[in-house]
């Protein structure tokens, strides 16, 4: 029970759904680009690669952030602040073992801009990110949102070599997706953030402010749907349903710009996730039905 019990604090420390979530992506960016057959081959070392590298960029977001993660209450309790796992080098020595072996795996079993593409991910989530703006900076979820939208341009060099239209267009709908994301988390947050002197939304001090900038990063959705409608080769309901998908989210987060009613962000942000994943679903059954002849590729 005991190794059982230490074994899910070290698959905590991966941040299991967001992992699954950068995954995704990478797969969705695949299915955008993919010009013929699937290769499994290619697309299980992608999934496989993309999810070490992840994993590993998330132990080492876990190791850097345990004396801020010690100090909320949402967080205390995690494995490094909870003392379940110490000593808290080990989450180092597993976060830089997974990321060198995603990103030097993916260079040389897939190709080099796919490693490319993880290792741009990876630096912007753990250096840009954790350790250069988060504490500092209000720009640090939009400057950091490259982290996820790099998992579709390793999905397009996974898929073709190189970087296609669609795929750097999913790539802009992950970015502009992350802010209003996480910022209508960030308001429910606020006071715990507030506390510890993370600046996690436009304006601290102003949460109405931040929910109408919440309203305005949503609308920026609009466009960069259009934008993947007119690159990506799109199935007529697949482009239906990518237009639905962000017109409901739009939808859900204009109550906010009335002011931070704690309702509207929370329905924002509990849609939000329905959102990216039901595009990204929408991508992979749509690159799918367009390719459905699989090579094995081993």
């Amino acid at each position: 029970m005991a190794a059982r019990a230490r074994l899910a604090d070290y698959l905590e420390l991966t941040k299991p759904t967001i992992t699954a979530l950068i995954v995704t992506v990478a797969v969705g960016g695949y299915f955008v680009a993919l010009a013929g057959p699937v290769n499994l081959r290619v697309l299980l070392l992608l999934i496989g690669l993309g999810a070490a590298a992840s994993g590993g960029a998330a132990m080492l977001n876990h190791y850097l952030d345990r004396d801020l993660d010690e100090r909320m209450r949402r967080t205390r309790g995690r494995p490094l602040p909870g003392g379940r796992i110490a000593p808290a080098s080990h989450a180092l020595a597993g976060g830089l073992l997974l990321s060198a072996l995603g990103i030097a795996g993916a260079a040389f079993l897939l190709n080099p801009l796919t490693g490319l593409s993880i290792l741009l991910g990876s630096v912007t989530y753990v250096v840009v990110y954790t350790m250069l703006l988060k504490r500092r900076s209000s720009w640090n979820i939009v400057i950091g949102g490259f982290a996820g939208s790099a998992p579709a341009l390793a999905g397009s060099a996974a898929a073709t070599g190189h970087w296609t239209a669609g795929a750097l267009a999913l790539a802009l709908v992950v970015f502009l997706w992350t802010p209003p994301h996480f910022w209508s988390l960030a308001i429910l947050l606020r006071e715990d953030y507030a506390k510890i002197g993370l600046p996690m939304l436009p304006k601290m001090e102003d949460p109405n402010y931040s929910a109408r900038v919440v309203v305005v990063s949503a609308a920026l959705l609009l466009p960069a749907t259009v934008l993947l409608l007119l690159t990506a080769p799109l199935l007529p309901a697949v482009a239906v349903a990518l237009a639905v998908l962000v017109l409901l989210f739009v939808a859900l987060t204009a109550p906010l710009w009335r002011g931070a009613d704690r309702r509207w962000a929370r329905a924002g942000f509990g849609f939000s996730g329905i959102y990216l994943l039901g595009v990204l679903l929408a991508l992979v059954v749509n690159g799918w039905l367009a390719h459905p002849t699989l090579r094995l590729g081993f």
